[in-house]
Parts: C-alpha cells; structure tokens; sequence
C-alpha cells in the first residue's frame, strides 16, 4: 500500500528577510547538482504554471540547498513539517519580498506528475503553485528510510519572490 502526505500547514508568508527584489546568488556547483527527478519537479511545476500564462519560476541555488537540507532532515530524524521555516530561509540566505513551502512524501519513488497532482488537488498548494508573486524555486527529492517504510520520497519545494 502506497502512502504519503501533503503538509496541512503550508503557506508560510513572511516579511522582508533582507533587501527586496535583490538578485538571488548562485553557489557553485559542487554539491548543488538537481537530481532527474528534482529537474521533472520543477519541469511540471512550471508547465503547471505556464497553463495559467504564469512565467516560469527560475532555479536559486540557495532555496535547492535550504530545502535539500530540510528534507534530508525530515528523514533522518522521521518528522514531517516546516520546521523552522523562516529560520532556514534565514540560515541559507534566501532573499526577497516573500516566502512559501510545498512538502509531500510518499512510500517508494514518487514521480513529479504524483507530486503534482496532490499540490493541484490543495487549494493552499495550488496557490502557491499559482501565485505571480513568487519567481524562484528550490527543491529536494531525496529517498530514504521514513515512517517504517525502508525507501519514501520526502519532497519539499521553497520559493521566494
């Protein structure tokens, strides 16, 4: 039996962390490479987008580290949750005007349209999907062991704008 979650909570927006509009940095590559299925998230979120004439979110480094390191958390410590959202955005030093989280893990390998679908079927996550307010993306999609199952996906998506 397949299971998984979509996190209750999700919209996290917050106030100016830092300068608005400043240009997101990017970090060099090592140990920033995007997995197959990391790149077919953000390739299906954005062709998600594009069906409402919405531009595509670009990558920012620094919210794919923010949001590596909150999943790999969540496995191995066996929770589920934003955590210290802020906190993290603040510690990886994301920049902009406002902030959100998508998470969703699943027994096995969850593909990018099985993560896609749950966000669409949320109305919280599908606004944040959907909000032209928010340009940048990072995401993780690690496996491992979670919830008794010996291989989950935990998947979280952050954005900026």
């Amino acid at each position: 039996m397949r299971r998984g979650a979509l996190s209750v909570c999700v919209a996290a927006w917050f106030a100016v962390l830092a300068a608005p509009g400043a240009a997101p940095s990017t970090v060099a590559a090592t140990g920033s490479a995007l997995t197959a299925r990391d790149n077919s998230l953000i390739a299906a979120v954005n062709a998600e987008r594009a069906l409402t004439l919405l531009p595509k979110l670009r990558l920012d480094y620094r919210l794919t580290h923010a949001a590596r390191a909150h999943s790999l958390d969540m496995l191995r410590r066996d929770y589920f949750g934003h955590g210290n959202f802020v906190g993290r955005m603040s510690r990886f030093h994301v920049r902009g005007a406002m902030f959100a989280e998508n998470l969703a893990w699943g027994s096995g390998v969850m593909s990018a349209g099985s993560v896609l679908a749950h966000w669409i079927s949320s109305p919280t996550h599908r606004a944040i999907l959907l909000d032209p307010h928010l340009h940048r993306i990072g995401v993780a999609t690690p496996i491992g062991a979670f919830d008794g199952f010996s291989r989950a996906t935990m998947v979280t998506a952050d954005f900026a704008g």
